[in-house]
């Protein structure tokens, strides 16, 4: 079984469940995607599959190569898996992979900030507001020792360009799959703004149900 689709963020809304709870969601068009490669362990040294979404304007001459007649995509992405026998080049992906109340994984590339500074990227408190400190505001104070290292420390969390990060956010819950639409309504935020690019897996945490013996007892 393929174990994700490529998706886009469509954006937020809210539901309310039974006993009038209200609930933040995020809408997700996911796929309809198609399988344009199969990898294996004996090709190519690892298994995995190929998946393309969206539609492209123009492909060059090498993209058409590698699609062959599968169409034009915009979005190739892969999966991997361990077992591809039962895969097929051409098989299709839609939003029923998922089942409503299933755990997912959600990678994206957060929203790109600039240039940011300590307070706004690290959450520094910031210098003194009184007593003649009129430009420390938002300054990092001091970034190492003098003669002893003499130079500062790798990782020193200081400013500079703030998110367009990858990031994956880890045992979301789908409330509801409709696979006629290819939308997915997934409960909390995503990364990403609206249009972004999304890859979602079915979760690989575990669950604390799993983790728990039929005595009771941590395993």
């Amino acid at each position: 079984m393929i174990p994700g689709i490529i998706g886009k963020k469509i954006g937020v809304s809210q539901i309310f469940r039974e006993g009038g709870k209200m609930e933040a969601v995020t809408a997700v068009e996911a796929g309809p995607c198609c399988v344009i490669q199969v990898k294996t362990e004996k090709k190519e040294g690892y298994g995995a599959v190929q998946l393309g979404f969206g539609e492209a304007k123009r492909v060059n001459s090498p993209q058409r190569g590698h699609l062959k007649e599968l169409g034009k995509f915009r979005y190739l992405r892969e999966f991997r898996i361990e077992d591809t026998g039962d895969i097929q080049v051409g098989d299709k992906v839609d939003a029923g992979l998922f089942e409503a109340g299933e755990l997912i994984d959600v990678t994206g590339i957060s929203r790109s900030k600039g240039f940011a500074g300590v307070v706004k990227r690290h959450h520094f408190k910031g210098g003194p507001k009184t007593h003649g400190q009129s430009d420390r505001h938002r300054a990092p104070g001091s970034v190492g020792a003098g003669t002893t290292p003499g130079r500062v420390f790798k990782g020193t969390r200081m400013a500079g360009r703030m998110g367009g990060d990858r990031v994956t956010v880890r045992n979301l819950e789908v409330y509801r799959s409709d696979p006629e639409r290819n939308i997915l309504l997934v409960k909390g935020a995503l990364p990403g703004p609206k249009n972004g690019l999304l890859l979602i897996k079915k979760t690989t945490l575990v669950e604390k149900s799993d983790l728990v013996t039929e005595s009771g007892e941590g395993t």
